[in-house]
């Protein structure tokens, strides 16, 4: 019996031991992140207070007002990703509460979290019935609402956006919404007539050029000025993915000048001599040459959409073809594009896509 008694007690003498081990391990591994600790440029150089987001004029005037002590109105940001919206509501949140309150006062809610009728009828519902003081820890003047933040609203089912219509307009006293999607028609009438509607637009090239070059003097990276104007034209007006791709190039090059092939490379860009030649081989009629030319370009790892693209704007801006060829190879990109996005076999859809330009491009000879 006795035997019995001593065994856990002399067992219980060891856990602390090991507790305090693991406590000191996980001690030193969180000292050691401190040290480290490396963010993506995209979050390191995100806007941190309204007057840094680029190129949104409107909104950025509108925010200003609000901040100086106008009322907020409910907001609904749309425009292509990359631009700055969520940027610049959660900076616009961050001045207006200060570090200490914005936990408290801000609920964001992603396309990655659940986002459901239930969850608009409960979560969403509970935080906005919460009242809010005026008073900050600074001495500030903070406005007496909190903000919900609906990131890619476009994504919520129908259902889910009904729900959200009472909710917005019962809690007008103690919540402001934010809503943040790329396609406006995807957001139900009664909410967009809810909120004030500002639209996003792709970031002008000077503009770009001016955040990359800033980007890269921070980080001592070295880049001709040829790769910034191509990194400009491959983001299409993405500031978040020319940074992206930056960064990805910086890590390749390692501390190594950064050109405009590097740039094609990482970016996953279709090389101008390629596209010239498989359409040069469409024009000389061999279906032998096309196919191995097809099957190279598999091969290789090109995605068949980005061809579609670069073979979109080279069609449409050349001259060698008269307006009815360019029809219905157009016609066709268009089909080609929708078969991919539905999960088509690349390689076939790339043979009926070459077929039909080689068709066009070799009937009149």
């Amino acid at each position: 019996m006795q035997a019995f008694l001593k065994g856990p007690s002399s067992i219980s003498t060891k856990p602390p031991a090991a507790k305090e081990r693991g406590a000191a391990g996980a001690a030193g591994s969180s000292g050691e992140g401190k040290r480290l600790k490396p963010i993506p440029w995209v979050e390191k150089y995100r806007p941190k207070n309204v007057d840094e987001v680029a190129f949104q004029d409107e909104v950025v005037a509108v925010l200003k007002k609000s901040l100086e002590g106008a009322d907020l109105p409910n907001l609904l940001f749309y425009g292509p990703p990359g631009t700055g919206k969520t940027s610049t509501i959660l900076a616009a949140a961050r001045e207006l509460y200060g570090p200490e309150l914005f936990r408290q006062r801000v609920l964001e809610l992603n396309a990655s979290d659940e986002r459901g009728i239930q969850v608009i009828r409960e979560k969403v519902k509970a935080f906005a019935q919460l009242t809010a003081s005026g008073s900050r820890s600074d001495g500030k003047v903070c406005p007496p609402f909190k903000i919900v933040i609906l990131d890619e609203a476009d994504s919520m089912t129908s259902a889910a956006q009904a729900a959200l219509r009472r909710t917005m307009e019962k809690e007008s006293k103690t919540t402001r919404f934010c809503l943040i999607c790329n396609y406006i028609s995807r957001i139900i009438e009664p909410l967009t007539s809810r909120c004030s509607k500002f639209r996003f637009k792709p970031l002008s090239d000077k503009i770009q050029q001016q955040r990359l070059l800033d980007v890269s003097e921070k980080e001592h990276v070295k880049i001709s000025s040829e790769a910034v104007s191509y990194l400009v034209k491959v983001s299409e007006g993405d500031l978040r993915k020319a940074i992206t791709f930056l960064q990805s190039a910086t890590r390749l090059m390692g501390g190594k000048e950064i050109t405009e092939k590097i740039v094609t490379e990482i970016a996953g860009v279709i090389p101008k001599e390629t596209t010239d030649e498989l359409l040069s081989v469409c024009q000389s009629g061999s279906f032998e040459k096309l196919e191995t030319l097809a099957k190279n370009l598999i091969n290789e790892g090109y995605a068949v959409a980005q061809l579609v693209n670069q073979l979109h704007d080279t069609v449409v801006e050349s001259e060698d073809y008269s307006d009815k060829q360019k029809s219905v190879i157009v016609e066709k990109l268009a089909e080609v594009d929708k078969c991919l996005a539905d999960g088509a076999d690349e390689y076939l859809q790339l043979m009926s896509l070459c077929a039909l330009v080689m068709q066009q491009l070799t009937q009149n000879t």
